[in-house]
């Protein structure tokens, strides 16, 4: 794995950058055990794994892609305002799969938080039992290149969006 770019042809002040090729995300919860229910039904998980205070899920490509790990004292744990802002989980499919998302969500009674345009795709965003943001994203604008000039040219915009559930 090349993890250096070189700043100069004889190698003289290479900058060593990651080569990101996938992430996971690890979550505080009050009880992972509680918790781990919601992901595989409402976001499609499996668990892997499971510790004696934390439970690993799995979309089904990677041994697992989050983490719910259980605070240290789960009965006077609150969320701060310095905090992860959304996790946004990329959707296949077209507009009815995202609208049918929507659906789901609701006759789930997830909290939806908002629905957006951000010019490059549609936000859907909700809440998991512990109050953590995700974000079902559809991109329609799949050349990145093209994505970074709109994102550029509307100031990463976050626009209100009427979309209809199925």
């Amino acid at each position: 794995m090349n993890t250096r770019t070189p700043a100069s042809a004889d190698g003289a002040g290479t900058e060593v950058r990651p080569r990101i090729r996938r992430t996971h995300l690890a979550l505080f919860v009050k009880d992972p055990f509680a918790s781990a229910p919601w992901y595989e039904d409402v976001l499609g998980m499996q668990v892997t794994a499971r510790g004696a205070r934390w439970v690993f899920l799995s979309f089904g490509q990677k041994h697992h892609d989050i983490a719910l790990i259980q605070v240290d004292d789960p009965e006077t744990a609150t969320r701060g305002t310095i905090n992860l802002q959304h996790y946004g989980l990329e959707i296949e499919g077209d507009i009815d799969d995202l609208r049918r998302l929507y659906g789901m969500l609701l006759r789930k009674k997830v909290e939806v938080v908002k629905t957006t345009d951000h010019k490059v795709g549609y936000g859907l965003y909700f809440h998991d039992p512990d109050g953590h943001r995700f974000e079902f994203f559809l991109e329609v604008v799949h050349d990145d290149e093209e994505a970074k000039r709109l994102l550029g040219e509307y100031n990463a915009p976050s626009d209100a969006f009427d979309l209809q559930p199925l």
